[in-house]
């Protein structure tokens, strides 16, 4: 199943199907066959990059709504 990617009002971004997670290096983190993660989206989390449910704690405050990007400008 690809990857469906799904940021929540008021809370984290959730990631659902098959996917990898890499760090600036290109690591794989170990996901232990998770097939659905949350990434933090509020920045409180003490297991970033993953949420830890801190946004309920921080009343973090984003709603969500899907829009169309502008083009991407050319590169030079």
């Amino acid at each position: 199943m690809p990857a469906k990617i799904a940021p929540q009002n008021n809370g984290p971004i959730r990631i659902e199907g098959e996917f990898e997670i890499v760090d600036p290096s290109g690591t794989l983190f170990g996901l232990a066959g998770r097939t659905v993660i949350s990434l933090c989206r509020c920045g409180h989390s003490a297991n970033k990059p993953f949420c830890d449910g801190s946004h309920h704690r921080e009343a973090f405050s984003d709603t969500v709504v899907a829009r169309e990007l502008p083009p991407p400008k050319p590169r030079v």
